[in-house]
């Protein structure tokens, strides 16, 4: 029986898929960077051993699994080739582990390990279920029927899969380091269409994924007439939103979800729709209610004076809007106040006039400065760039938080696919 090693086992997809082998009964280890990771925890439970980097942790019989943030010149990955050992990139490995499953797909370029998480949620509360959520949550379960995972188009990743679902949420350009235009995105997709093998969920009011062909039933959700799936009479109170569904234009169900603003009741939405299709009932879709939510997608904290602390991972000017919707839907009552870090310099600059709109809505924007990626270590581009397009905002740099306590019963809005936890701890730490 082989030894899984990972290479950069604290990556969001690397640290799930290091726990679905552990718990399918697999020896599994990693290596990672020192620094504390928030997806490392859940391995630490487990009793995964996690070793820094290092060559010499690569040995005779281990199999690799590599993430992909890192190259071929990376020591463990120079000597695992050294070594002739049993070699798959994160993508490469999953997508032969997938086959023992009924498996869905959930990809976009937004709201993917919200969709993810929701759907592994719903489902297990009626069978068995596996997933991979990019939030660095695995689960194996050797009774499992279906495999729920996060599939990233970023390189084209996702046509490593052949799952026989995909719930699609929509096409929109990110990821500029690599992707020349939307409509290289939208090429990426297509051909992850073509590789699906029962059917796609995809979102109707995307004016991308009406275009999609595909040799499965493509079966649309979204609040437009039309659809397959229509949401109406969208309601929100404390305890979230409230929706009817409508199938092909017949009432089927009012559903509730813990959630809030219009990204959230498509991503549900999408979720009743395939279940709906391998025919659950209304009863166990309603689930849906008691989902607890993903790591960092507006994890709140209730803190001083007023004040509602909300960690994000929203770093595309798309998931910035939907956030500050959310806080301000959940919390009228509130001022909302964005921090934000941008997450690389590439994307900072291809996208600088749509995050300084969708910044804008906040009432209070606080820039950190940006953070590079394991693949773009600098660049010339400045947050000082971001701020000349954005009236009033102010830089945030660290030891400088004590600035937040000024903004009394107020919703603060940590946002960032980099450290920006690191911010919302210090504060915390002035208490």
């Amino acid at each position: 029986m082989p030894t899984y090693h990972f290479i950069g086992i604290k990556g969001t997809g690397m640290s799930s898929l290091a726990q679905i082998l552990h718990d399918s009964g697999e020896t599994v280890q990693g290596s990672d960077i020192e620094k504390h990771i928030f997806t490392e925890d859940a391995l630490r439970d487990k009793d995964i051993t996690v070793l820094p980097f290092d060559e010499s942790n690569i040995t005779e019989g281990l199999t690799i699994i590599a993430g992909n943030a890192f190259n071929d010149e990376h020591e463990e990955i120079v000597k695992a080739k050294e070594l002739g050992l049993e070699f798959y990139r994160y993508h490469e490995f999953l997508g032969e582990w997938l086959k023992k499953y009924t498996s869905v797909a959930v990809t976009g370029a937004h709201g993917k390990t919200s969709t993810t998480g929701l759907l592994a949620h719903t489902l297990k509360q009626n069978i068995p279920t596996s997933y991979l959520i990019g939030d660095g949550t695995g689960n194996g379960h050797p009774e499992s029927e279906y495999f729920i995972f996060e599939a990233c188009e970023y390189r084209r990743h996702f046509l490593a899969y052949e799952p026989d679902y995909a719930i699609m949420t929509n096409i929109d350009f990110d990821h500029p380091d690599y992707f020349r235009s939307v409509e290289d995105v939208f090429d990426a997709f297509q051909s992850m269409a073509l590789k699906v093998k029962k059917g796609i969920i995809a979102c109707g009011d995307d004016e991308y994924l009406q275009q999609i062909q595909a040799k499965v039933p493509v079966v649309y959700y979204g609040f437009s007439e039309g659809n397959d799936f229509q949401a109406k009479d969208i309601g929100e109170s404390a305890e979230g939103t409230t929706f009817d569904v409508y199938v092909r234009s017949t009432y089927y169900e009012t559903f509730t979800i813990p959630t809030y603003g219009n990204h959230s009741v498509l991503n549900a939405l999408s979720v009743i729709a395939l279940m709906q299709y391998e025919s659950f009932t209304a009863k166990q879709i309603s689930h849906l209610k008691t989902f607890p939510g993903v790591k960092r997608r507006f994890t709140e904290t209730e803190w001083k004076n007023g004040q509602i602390l909300i960690d994000d991972y929203a770093h595309h000017p798309k998931e910035i809007e939907a956030t500050i919707d959310s806080a301000k839907k959940k919390y009228p009552d509130k001022d909302i106040v964005a921090v934000f870090q941008p997450h690389t310099f590439t994307r900072t600059k291809q996208f600088l006039d749509e995050f300084a709109q969708s910044l804008s809505s906040a009432d209070h924007i606080y820039l950190c400065d940006i953070f590079a990626s394991a693949r773009e270590k600098s660049g010339v581009f400045k947050i000082q760039d971001l701020q000349e397009k954005i009236d009033g905002s102010e830089l945030l740099l660290e030891g400088e938080t004590d600035i937040l306590k000024q903004h009394q019963n107020s919703v603060i809005l940590f946002m960032g696919a980099g450290d920006i936890q690191k911010y919302e701890e210090e504060f915390k730490q002035l208490a």
